[in-house]
């Protein structure tokens, strides 16, 4: 089953088309890393599939709900880390969560025991009570995983999240975002940086608003490391 449609999507800032008739379709259970250089147009799509954006050419269906004729059924659906932090830093975790709960109109009932599943399953229940401007980059951006999941999407959006962490967080971020794929959920994962993308995700290349590839990395790459395929058709800094 499709989770995530993208039907000929166009937006423009003026005289400058940022998305130009851009199309793909996602399943259930599949990471899907969208790759592009700065200014390829990932940011608008973010921003088109969140509705901070309208887009006033092509469709958009998450989970089977169109977000123009049904926005709050599709969001209800879309779980999202953003590229720039949006915790409040002088609550614990578990207060953020909390937080984030009643902005999503969570039930109480039960509340606790899934903020410590959510917690759980990114290794971050054992700092619940600690506050969030005590923890590391890495740490933060799980947590802000976990509170991504806490409404049960079906799909994840994540945007260039790995954006400040060391090599080791990066990594293990990654990790775990596939490891919610292989469990059923259907990711999105923006990202220029080509380490993070592995040779049998399925890949969309962004490149001045439009795509340049879809399909497995493995077969678009060939025998090219990926960097060199994709600073060759983009000609991205390296």
């Amino acid at each position: 089953m499709a989770e995530l449609e993208v039907r000929d999507l166009r937006f423009r800032y003026g005289a400058k088309q940022a998305l130009d008739g851009v199309s793909f379709v996602r399943p259930e259970g599949s990471f899907c890393a969208l790759l592009g250089p700065n200014g390829a147009g990932k940011s608008t799509l973010v921003s088109l599939l969140t509705r901070l954006l309208v887009a006033p050419e092509g469709e958009i269906a998450i989970a089977g709900h169109d977000l123009a004729r049904a926005p709050r059924r599709a969001l209800a659906d879309l779980g999202v880390v953003f590229q720039q932090p949006t915790l409040d830093l002088n609550l614990t975790v578990r207060q953020n969560m909390r937080y984030f709960a009643a902005l999503h109109g969570l039930p109480r009932r039960g509340l606790d025991a899934r903020i410590d599943a959510a917690l759980d399953r990114l290794d971050m229940a054992e700092r619940a009570q600690e506050r969030v401007s005590a923890l590391n980059g890495g740490h933060r951006r799980r947590m802000e995983l976990a509170r991504a999941l806490l409404h049960k999407p079906r799909v994840l959006l994540l945007d260039e999240p790995t954006v400040g962490l060391d090599a080791a967080a990066r990594a293990a971020i990654v990790g775990h975002v596939h490891d919610l794929a292989d469990e059923g959920l259907c990711v999105l994962w923006t990202t220029h940086l080509t380490d993070e993308v592995r040779n049998d995700d399925h890949l969309l290349v962004l490149h001045e608003g439009r795509l340049l590839a879809d399909g497995v990395t493995r077969d678009i790459c060939g025998q090219t490391p990926l960097l060199d395929w994709f600073l060759d058709r983009t000609g991205a800094a390296a």
